[in-house]
């Protein structure tokens, strides 16, 4: 196992050796643990909680294996399959209605927006769309997350919508807000990213898009509170500007701050060049700053 001498930096913490010789103490003195277990008792330990007081214990097992692929410890073997948080959904063979829908919103009739947390069969066809129409396709959430679909009234799916987890290093974003690295990692949890937007590609309907923008900002942060104990402050979004004009997110004004520089959050050398994208984001709460920068 790698000798561990210097300070080193995972999900926005410096973790020193004294972090990582306890985690390996906890292992070696609880042999019969399984990696479920060994992380409940970091996040415990480490007080790890959500703003409901449940245990981050998901945050702690993403931390260990990452510690593992750096040879940093060496975690339990696997006593289970992961869960469907953790692998990339079953695949569902489902028959789509494709035919054209063409129309205003004033004559589309009345839409359904719903968070389907809750809902095995929406998270499987919202999942199962996203999979089949979008661009970056779909291998499941991990984390904090909602998720929202809007359909007809007869139940007809016309669009998918994810938010997750905040990028944790965006200098457009970062300088909009003005906050320092310590006050961005108290809060980040603060902002959600809209992960995903997808309305479907049979679907010709104008507006809807800035419509539906509308329709979840408005209840977001609320739903996110509900769920997960604290509220939202505000949202970001990248839009790949080689394939998108970020037309919807302008229509339902998100401010635009700058843009990425091409990199991967993966790529430790420099040399790897991913697609510029427009970085926009819509503030939840008119004290956004001082919320954040508290």
């Amino acid at each position: 196992m790698r000798s561990m001498n210097e300070v080193v930096r995972m999900q926005g913490r410096d973790w020193q050796p004294e972090d990582i010789e306890r985690i390996r103490g906890l292992i070696a003195e609880n042999p019969a643990w399984s990696r479920r277990r060994l992380s409940e008792a970091l996040a415990a330990e480490w007080n790890w909680r959500n703003g409901a007081g449940r245990l981050k214990d998901m945050a702690a097992r993403t931390l260990l294996v990452k510690m593992e692929e750096r040879s940093l410890i060496e975690l339990p073997a696997r006593r289970q399959t992961p869960t469907n948080r953790m692998v990339r959904p079953p695949q569902l063979n489902l028959e789509w209605t494709i035919a054209p829908v063409e129309a205003t919103l004033r004559d589309l009739g009345p839409l359904t927006v719903r968070e389907i947390r809750k809902d095995r069969a929406a998270q499987q066809e919202c999942a199962a769309a996203l999979r089949e129409f979008h661009y970056l396709g779909w291998s499941g959430a991990i984390g904090e997350n909602l998720q929202y679909t809007v359909t007809t009234e007869a139940g007809q799916l016309l669009a998918c919508m994810v938010f997750g987890s905040a990028a944790w290093k965006c200098r457009a974003r970062d300088e909009f807000i003005g906050w320092n690295p310590l006050q961005k990692q108290q809060r980040l949890h603060e902002i959600t990213n809209n992960t995903r937007f997808l309305i479907l590609p049979w679907v010709r309907v104008p507006h809807l898009a800035s419509w539906i923008l509308g329709q979840i900002l408005r209840r977001l942060s609320g739903d996110w509170e509900t769920q997960y104990g604290h509220r939202i402050a505000l949202v970001e979004t990248f839009v790949d500007r080689e394939r998108f004009a970020g037309t919807c997110y302008k229509a339902a004004n998100w401010i635009h701050t700058g843009a990425t520089t091409g990199r991967s959050r993966q790529d430790r050398e420099h040399t790897l060049k991913v697609p510029v994208k427009d970085v926009y984001l819509y503030p939840l709460d008119r004290r956004f700053r001082q919320e954040l920068c508290g």
